[in-house]
This record gives C-alpha cells, structure tokens and sequence, in this order.
C-alpha cells in the first residue's frame, strides 16, 4: 500500500545552475550533492536533481507541473522575488487559493501555491467543475 510521495526527481542540464534555482531562489535545504546529482528537501519533500544531458529544454504543452506549498504572508515575497530573477511565468492561476506559476532553468513546470486539498474542495463544493462528483464528506 502506498503512503505518501517518496521523492520527486528532475532532469536537469546544468547542476550547478540548477543548485542555485532550487537552493538560493526557492530556498530548499541542499543535502548533498555530487558530479551527476544533488538532494535537497523541505518539511516533507524529498527533491533529487539528476544532470542528464538529454532533457529536452522546450516547454510542453501539458499541465503536468510540481506545485509548493507557502502561507498567504509569504506569497508576495517569494513571487516578488522569483519576478526579481526574471523567472518565466508559464500559466496565469485560475483556481482557489494564490498560485504563481513558473519555470526553472530546465523548463520544469513549477507553481507555488497557497492552500491545500481540503481548501480546494471546499471551494470545488462551492463551484463545482464541469461534472465533478464527491466522494467523501466535508
């Protein structure tokens, strides 16, 4: 039985560079870190960066995107400050709760979002989507 998320890995095409993103702007504790790879973490999150030199570096057209948690006071800073970086925007948000959407150096879709899952389904309960059903109880 699953219990939760392991770890997300990333491909990226310059470690070092990729280090710094993750590091210094996003603010993840870095762990470790060797030739080809490096760990960084939060509360919670296991993030491997592995250098792969094949990752493709165009944008794809799916929604497919890690998404961060932050708190409402923390929010404009951290976007204040992935803005201050030139940090592409790659989405306007559309949903509950603050998001910005952004991409790292690789191309990996980002967002870091205020809320969580019950927010969302109690703001889904309120407008639900185009034929959503619920399955569990308030």
């Amino acid at each position: 039985m699953l219990s939760g998320l392991n770890h997300l890995t990333l491909a990226v095409t310059d470690l070092d560079r990729s280090v710094v993103f993750y590091g210094e702007l996003l603010q993840l504790r870095l762990e470790a870190k060797w030739n080809s790879g490096a760990y960084l973490s939060l509360p919670g999150l296991w993030l491997c960066l592995s250098f792969d030199p094949l990752r493709r570096t165009e944008l794809a057209a799916d929604y497919t995107h890690y998404a961060f948690s932050t708190n409402a006071e923390d929010f404009p800073v951290l976007v204040a400050r992935l803005n201050a970086a030139r940090v592409a925007s790659w989405r306007d948000n559309r949903s509950e709760g603050n998001s910005f959407y952004f991409l790292d150096p690789d191309g990996h879709k980002l967002e870091v979002h205020v809320g969580d899952l019950a927010s969302r389904l109690k703001a889904c309960r309120h407008a639900p989507y185009a034929g959503m059903e619920f399955f569990t109880e308030p």
